[in-house]
């Protein structure tokens, strides 16, 4: 998966890998926990499902990486700035999990929808085979 970040006025997005069983170091797990309030694994749940306190200190990890001294308070972001694209390995992990549960018309639009956002999908070189969920356990 990928956190893209496109605020106002910069001309190309910035793009990160995002991973929540890998890259993020310890000490970055324990200030997402401690800012949000959640434990890690829940925090990655939020993510997907849209929090945006949990959404902006992702961005805050992020951006830090590069700028040391950058304040919590200095990170804020338009909602349409920020947005998660999953890689091609996860939309055809999700496509084979929709085979296995639905069946008939549900099961057809299902995976229509899936087989558009693969041909959208950017490839991501480290996710050999079978992509795991999006999310910590």
């Amino acid at each position: 998966m990928f956190l893209i970040y496109h605020p106002e006025g910069q001309d190309e997005p910035t793009r990160w890998r995002y991973n929540p069983r890998r890259g993020l170091l310890a000490p970055e797990r324990e200030d997402i926990e401690r800012r949000t309030g959640l434990p890690y694994a829940e925090f990655t749940q939020a993510v997907l499902k849209g929090s945006s306190l949990c959404r902006r200190a992702l961005l805050y990890v992020f951006l830090r990486r590069d700028h040391p001294k950058l304040r919590w308070e200095d990170v804020g972001f338009e909602w349409d700035e920020l947005r998660l694209e999953y890689t091609r390995q996860e939309w055809q992990t999700m496509r084979e999990g929709a085979v296995e549960r639905l069946h008939g018309e549900e099961l057809a639009a299902a995976l229509e929808h899936f087989d558009q956002m693969i041909a959208q999908a950017e490839d991501d070189p480290e996710e050999s085979g079978k992509a795991r969920p999006p999310i910590a356990d």
